[in-house]
Order: structure tokens, then sequence, then C-alpha cells
């Protein structure tokens, strides 16, 4: 049989008077049983006579055999398809080129399926509500805001990589916890210097390049011969090949500090055409973080034993990334435009770096006193009333 969903073009225009639209109203649909199970689809045409040849055309195709009833997908559980088909596109795609990468997709993943009532449930039956449930769970087990929110952007991945590959129709939003710390420590050029006295090599000549090119450090320890040009610019450039985005690849110049230290170690590795600039003996063949973990607590230790004889403070711990934020904060407060520190950064959006510039006090009453009364009233002859505008208020 065929019917006419509850359209009626009643109203202004040949629309429907219940939905106001126009000619995708009163589409005919048919339905029948067929070996014991519903068969109803829409013909998506106004015809009668032509959705009764579709319906007619319909039993036909099954009666041949050539078609079978149109069965729906199966859904996996978020624990099967992780396993299944994430997990392995992610190990593909990243292991040797981001391994980063590949590691936040497995440690998120891992942490997913640890929760059995997110695991087990059908990717469609995953809502917010059971997100806000994961995330209030990793709380009560005292984790930090920003650990709790990096395994819900991993399911967030995970539910619009389902999307993409047309396993689900549409992704649920997935809210993120607020009160998560970012890193906003900004290094002083004091503690710099000190820093920089009490680190051995090679992690004395990373923080310098850090702190003066404002690089990542995964992108400094892939830094190869080849991507420096000694005589590009006015002291050589650094091509940045490998990074987070498509926008991370870019060209810096190199400060004289910056230019010291690569040429010295050039010299000493007998000036190669190719390799890493920081080799070690790790698996990749060059410097990696854990590769500069123990320096990099050493040197605290140092400083702060070296202190009491200068009558000094000990320098508050920062972690490596801290010298790319402080380089763009300096950047920042030396009046550098918000599009070119994003290209310097590599940032893919002016948005992303709003958040590595953290002007100081002093920056912000720079700024606002360069105003100079324009609109504002802060001028400095707008300050005070003028004679005739003084008798009329003492009149």
């Amino acid at each position: 049989m065929i019917f006419k969903r509850g359209c009626d073009k009643k109203g202004p225009d040949r629309t429907c008077s219940k939905c106001g639209k126009r000619r995708t109203c009163g589409v005919y649909w048919y339905k029948f049983m067929w070996n014991g199970q519903l068969v109803r689809e829409s013909t998506k045409q106004g015809n009668d006579k032509i959705a009764r040849q579709m319906e007619s055309a319909h039993r036909t195709s099954l009666a041949k055999g050539e078609v079978g009833i149109r069965e729906r997908k199966t859904i996996p559980t978020l624990r099967q398809f992780c396993d299944d088909r994430v997990e392995p596109w992610a190990k593909a795609t990243f292991e040797n080129t981001t391994r980063k990468s590949w590691l936040w997709y497995r440690t998120g993943m891992r942490t997913l399926k640890l929760y059995k009532p997110l695991a087990d449930s059908l990717l469609h039956d995953i809502k917010g509500e059971l997100a806000s449930e994961f995330a209030a769970h990793r709380l009560r087990d005292d984790y930090a805001v920003s650990t709790v929110n990096s395994s819900l952007r991993v399911l967030r991945r995970i539910l619009n990589l389902a999307v993409e590959w047309e396993v689900l129709g549409a992704a649920p939003k997935i809210k993120l916890l607020s009160g998560e710390r970012r890193r906003e420590r900004v290094v002083s050029g004091a503690e710099e210097a000190r820093y920089l006295a009490a680190a051995p090599e090679p992690l004395g000549s990373i923080a310098a390049v850090l702190a003066d090119t404002g690089m990542r450090p995964e992108e400094c320890f892939r830094l190869c011969w080849e991507s420096i040009a000694w005589i590009n610019g006015r002291h050589g450039t650094l091509l940045v090949s490998h990074g987070k985005t498509v926008a991370a690849r870019r060209i810096l110049p190199m400060t004289p500090r910056v230019r010291s230290i690569l040429e010295t170690r050039w010299e000493a590795a007998g000036r190669p055409a190719e390799g890493w600039v920081w080799p070690a003996p790790t698996r990749s063949g060059h410097t990696e973080p854990s590769s500069l973990r123990k320096q990099h607590a050493r040197t605290f230790e140092t400083i702060a034993e070296q202190a009491p004889r200068h009558n000094l403070k000990p320098v508050r711990p920062f972690v490596l990334y801290s010298l790319r934020h402080t380089f763009l904060t300096r950047l920042g407060e030396s009046g550098c435009d918000v599009w070119t520190l994003a290209r310097i950064a590599g940032h893919s959006s002016i948005g992303i770096s709003s958040r590595y510039v953290h002007p100081s006090d002093d920056a912000v009453l720079a700024a606002m006193s360069r105003l100079g009364g324009h609109n504002s009233g802060h001028s400095e002859e707008s300050r005070l009333p003028t004679e005739g505008a003084q008798k009329q208020l003492t009149q």
C-alpha cells in the first residue's frame, strides 16, 4: 500500500499549512510485509502512479532475489571500534611520523576503555551525559582537569572519526571541563641566565635555541643540518619541517647566539651536510624529552645549591616548553602584530597565539598610555576643565 505523509499544501503559494515547506511536502511512501518483515520506504515522489510503480518494482526485485531486505548497519561498542579501527589507523598514521600523537591516541583509548559503562556502550548511545559521568569518575580518582580533558578530546575525536567513516550519522557534543591549568610560566631574563649557566650540554645549547626561536621542543630535537641555511638573512635561517600542523612548517631567522651555538656544533661534528643536529642513542636517533629529563632536574638542584652563596633565591622550576611561552610573550610585548606572531609560532590561527602571550602590567599600562586620549579622554589637555568651564561649574 502507498500513503502520504501529513502535509496538505493548503497554505499560501502551495506551502504546507503545518510545516511551511513547499515541493518537498506530500511525498508518497509505501509499505508491505515480506517474509514476516516490514518494508517501508519513501518514493520521494508526489505522483501516486509513479509511487505505485516503484512499490511494484521493489516487490518484483525481492521476488527475483535481486535485492534483499535492507538491514541496518551494526553499531559497534566503543571498545570494539577502538580495537578494530581507530587504534590500527592511529598507529599506521602517526607512529613513525609524529609519535607524540600516536601516544596521545593510545593513552586516551586505554583510559576510555577502563571505564566500563563507556567502553561497553554502543557508539550511538554515547551522549554528553555519559561523557560527563566519565569525567566525574576521573575527577573522583584525583586526576587533574587537564588530564580529564585530554581523555575527553580523544573521545570526541573517536566519535568524529565514526561520523567520517559513516559508522554514525552525527556525533554528540562533548563538553570539556572548565578550570584547566595552562602553561603560563614566563621565565625572566635573570632566571634564564642562571639556568643556562648551570645547565650541562647539550641541555644548555638546546634551551638557548628554544629561548631565541620559540620552537616547540620536539621541533628543535628534530632539527637537521640540511635545514640550516648559513647565508640566508642576516645571521642565517632555520627550516622547521615537522610539527603538529601544516602551519608548523616555517622558516625562522637565527639570532647571533643561535648561530654561534649551531656553528660551533657544526664545526665540531666535521661540517656535515646532513644528519641530526642533536644526535642521541635513542630509537629515533635524535634527542628526545626523556634524554634531557635528568639533566633538567639536576640543573635546578645546582641552582638551589649555588643560591645561598650568592644571596639569591632558587629559580622556580619550569618545563622546557615554558621557554617557548617566554619567547612569544617577549615578542608580543615588543609590539609584534598577532598575525606575524602566529606565523613565527607556527600556529594555524591567531586565536591559538593569544594563549601564549601574557603581557605584564607595565606593558598594559604602556599600551593604554599610547592611546594619547584618542576618543578616550586620557590626554593631558582633557584631564582638567578650562577656566570657562570652571566658572560655569561654580555658578
